[in-house]
């Protein structure tokens, strides 16, 4: 028999209060970033074109054909990273753990570039290739198995070694092994121009352009990502209690921290597939959360998704009214705001 202990909580009616304003925090936050672009939107209307549509509106019609599908896309982006950062930090203990630092977003984004690079090759060269609605329905688990081999990478280089894998080495490993993905995929993007053209603004992590169907075809891996990371979280609770005493309880090591690996690179593998490597969403957001809120991760996982999503729907309103009528991309905005809580939580930790 397993016993899965929680973590203490805080009073219910501040849990309630909690809960309440980050979910009415990203309503609002939605309910913007629906509404602002080129043709601004009042909420109101926004707020009609999903209670009571009308076809010949063109407002309407903006809501619900242009801008849903980059709302959805953020929202699963932002909640995936929040998750995959929660997951990491309590599997690994390390405070800096992210899937930007750790490798995860190089490794995937390294996989789905040469997945792509690679098939105009391979067709001239005589072998069959996948036909690209094929190649775009199989990137999400093509990005998942490349954050997962890169992973795995960080953690047997930091593993390596007296002292064993140390937060400091992973973090090396991480920052090493990500600037090596980051070259090969470079140096292949040099060598195929048509490519580079193709993934210049999703190389940089950015929600434009994003289409209802590679929404659709993102959603299942997601479900199953949140499906797990919520149904490991009791487990996750006796894990910050020492291996000694998790073992005690019954709880298998091995196959808890396996499980939640597999899961942050399924939920990594979602968001680059869809928004390219967006950074520090993952490092910031459960820091807050914890902070804020709680420590169980029954409470914090499901915060830790709403403000990844509303952090990530925030920079990506940023990054289109900073410099309208052009636009930045979304993981330059996530970067500055995120580099300096890296550094500062670098310079405190131990």
């Amino acid at each position: 028999m397993t016993l899965v202990l929680s973590a203490p909580r805080l009073a219910k009616p501040l849990r309630l209060a909690g809960l309440a304003g980050v979910v009415a925090l990203l309503f609002v936050v939605s309910l913007l970033h629906l509404g602002f672009g080129a043709r601004p939107i009042a909420p109101r209307v926004v707020l009609e074109a999903f209670l009571a549509f009308d076809p010949a509106s063109f407002d309407h019609r903006v809501v619900r054909d242009l801008r849903l599908p980059r709302l959805c896309a953020g929202l699963m982006v932002g909640a995936a990273l929040g998750l995959c950062g929660a997951l990491l930090q309590a599997v690994t203990r390390n405070p800096l753990g992210e899937p930007h630092v750790l490798g995860l977003n190089a490794g995937a984004t390294f996989a789905v570039v040469t997945t792509l690079t690679l098939g105009p090759w391979l067709g001239r060269a005589g072998v069959p290739v996948p036909a690209p609605a094929t190649l775009l329905a199989a990137r999400p688990l093509v990005a998942a198995l490349g954050a997962g081999v890169m992973f795995a990478a960080v953690m047997a280089i930091g593993a390596a070694g007296r002292l064993g894998a140390t937060p400091l080495k992973m973090t090396l490993c991480g920052v090493a092994l990500s600037g090596f993905a980051a070259a090969l995929t470079s140096a292949q993007l040099i060598l195929d121009d048509q490519t580079l053209a193709t993934l210049r603004l999703w190389l940089a992590g950015d929600l434009s352009g994003v289409s209802r169907t590679a929404v659709w075809g993102v959603l299942p891996w997601f479900a199953a990502g949140l499906g797990l990371a919520f149904a490991l979280s009791g487990r996750l609770n006796v894990l910050g209690l020492g291996d000694d005493v998790a073992r005690g309880l019954g709880v298998n090591l091995t196959r808890t921290r396996g499980v939640a690996l597999v899961t942050a690179g399924v939920l990594c593998g979602a968001a680059v597939s869809l928004a390219g490597p967006v950074g520090f969403v993952g490092l910031l957001v459960p820091h807050v959360a914890r902070t804020l809120f709680s420590r169980d991760h029954r409470l914090l996982l499901p915060l830790c998704a709403m403000l990844g999503a509303s952090l990530l729907l925030a920079a990506d309103l940023a990054a289109r009214a900073l410099a309208a009528p052009r636009e930045f991309a979304t993981g330059v905005v996530t970067a500055l705001i995120g580099v300096p809580v890296f550094l500062l939580l670098a310079a405190r930790s131990r």
